[in-house]
């Protein structure tokens, strides 16, 4: 699944770390899903919808 979270993230110059404590998940789960190796469960797809203020849609593409 394609996402734009580390662009996000960069945006507002957060680091892997920062964005892991703000989700309350490892520095490594959040590499993990940017890089696409990774797909981020419901509930955390949805944790990070209301932090970026975005539709999961606006940040996950699923390719179809």
């Amino acid at each position: 699944m394609n996402n734009r979270l580390k662009v996000l993230r960069a945006e507002r110059d957060w680091s892997q770390a920062e964005l892991a404590v703000r989700l309350d998940v490892s520095r490594q789960a959040v590499n993990a899903i940017e890089t696409g190796k990774h797909d981020p469960s419901l509930p955390l797809a949805f944790r990070l919808a209301r932090l970026f203020d975005m539709q999961i849609e606006e940040i996950f593409d699923d390719g179809q």
